[in-house]
Parts: structure tokens; C-alpha cells; sequence
């Protein structure tokens, strides 16, 4: 059996947090581009070796659990084609309006999905969906001092199909526990939220606190020199 390093005896680690990294990039390419979002081909340099990933160039979103004053949330349930099922969601929207704050774009998002609008905002948790297939990251804000808003919004598309439902928050846990729900924001921020009452919310973030983990933007991405490698 291998005896433990050195930095595992006898030493307080750092608290537990991921870490930025910035490689060497040597050719970053939209190999497919799509309505929504594309795909990205990035050679990079990493370990002494040149690597080539390819993976969803996403926007990022952001995402609101809305909770009044008797601790039920507004859930939304709306098909999504990719799993061929109706699921439980919380309001959410992609960061795609160019200039818009995160918390401008929850706000909008909340008013669109939900007719609702806050006079309490702060940051719930902050997320990346797949990070081995996907630069998605999502900020999930919470929502309290809830009213409607002064006309409701139309919907097209899926949206058009909507289901809402207001559900107490022990119960949403309840469902996530026994995997009746399969949403992955809507199941983070429920537990995040219910473990943020638990500790008296002193874990909520301000609303605009700093997004380290924020999507890239365009400009720092590299432009294609040349072809990157297979």
C-alpha cells in the first residue's frame, strides 16, 4: 500500500474550490454551427502535449427558483425534445441578449416563464452543466418578495405547452431524493436551497456578486490560424 504524500499528513488543505486554468491555446474553430448554440474544436497545450477537445459552445443561462412566503417554489413543466419528456423545471433562459447582466437577464426570464416579479434577489449556487462536453455554466438566483406582473407574457413554441405548479420546498427535495425529477438545475437549486434555510441563508451570495465562472466571451476566444489538428 502507498504510503501518503506529504501534503495529505500533518497539513490543513485549502477549502475545497475549483481552480481557473488558462492553457496555451494553439487553434480554437466552430466546426458546427447551430441555431441555439455550436461546437468547438480547441487544440491546447497541456502537460507538455498538444490536446484537441471538441465540446458544446454554450451561451450560459441563468436560472431563478422563485419561493414565496409559505417556502413554495414555482416550478414550470414543458417538453424538452433531446429526452423526449415533459420535466419539472424552474424558470431558467440563455445569457444570448449581447450586453445583459446576468441578474437583468433572471429577472427577464422570471417575468417571461412565470408572470412574477421580486423584490429580493441573491445567488443561490452557480453550476457547470457537463464540464467534459460542455463550457455551459448556469447561475441560479433566488427570488423572494414575489408579485405578479402587471400583463402576463405571450409564449410560443414549447413554452406554449406549459404546466406550472406552485410545490413546498420539502416536497421538490422529496422528489429529487427518489428520482421522480431529473432536471439538473431545478434538482441543485432545490437542495441548495432547502440546506441555505437549514443554515439560516447566511450562504446566499448578493445578487450582483462576482460570476468567477462566468461563460467566455466571444472576444476571448482565439481565431483559427490554421486547421486544428485530429
Amino acid at each position: 500500500m502507498a504510503e501518503p504524500s506529504a501534503k495529505h499528513v500533518g497539513e490543513r488543505p485549502e477549502p475545497l474550490a475549483d481552480e481557473r486554468v488558462d492553457v496555451p491555446i494553439v487553434v480554437s474553430d466552430v466546426v458546427f454551427e447551430g441555431r441555439v448554440w455550436s461546437i468547438r474544436r480547441d487544440a491546447f497545450e497541456f502537460g507538455g502535449d498538444t490536446i484537441v477537445r471538441e465540446y458544446t459552445d454554450h451561451t450560459g443561462a441563468v436560472g431563478v427558483l422563485a419561493i414565496d412566503d409559505d417556502d413554495r417554489v414555482f416550478l414550470i413543466k414543458q417538453y424538452r425534445h433531446p429526452v423526449r419528456m415533459r420535466d419539472w423545471e424552474i424558470p431558467a433562459g440563455l445569457l444570448d441578449v449581447d450586453g445583459e447582466h446576468p441578474l437583468d437577464a433572471a429577472k427577464r426570464e422570471l417575468a417571461e416563464e412565470a408572470d412574477l416579479e421580486a423584490s429580493e434577489w441573491a445567488v443561490l449556487t452557480d453550476l457547470a452543466t457537463s464540464p467534459g462536453g460542455s463550457d455551459e455554466r448556469i447561475r441560479v438566483y433566488l427570488a423572494r418578495g414575489l408579485s405578479a406582473t402587471v400583463a402576463a407574457f405571450a409564449r410560443e413554441a414549447e413554452e406554449a405547452d406549459m404546466e406550472t405548479r406552485w410545490v413546498p420546498l420539502d416536497e421538490c427535495v422529496d422528489a429529487v431524493l427518489e428520482r421522480r425529477i431529473h432536471n439538473a438545475p431545478l434538482a441543485i437549486a432545490v437542495l441548495a436551497a432547502a440546506t441555505a434555510r437549514a443554515r439560516g441563508w447566511a450562504s446566499l451570495g448578493a445578487a450582483d456578486a462576482p460570476w468567477p465562472g462566468r461563460p467566455v466571451e466571444p472576444s476571448e476566444l482565439v481565431e483559427p490560424s490554421e486547421p486544428a489538428p485530429r
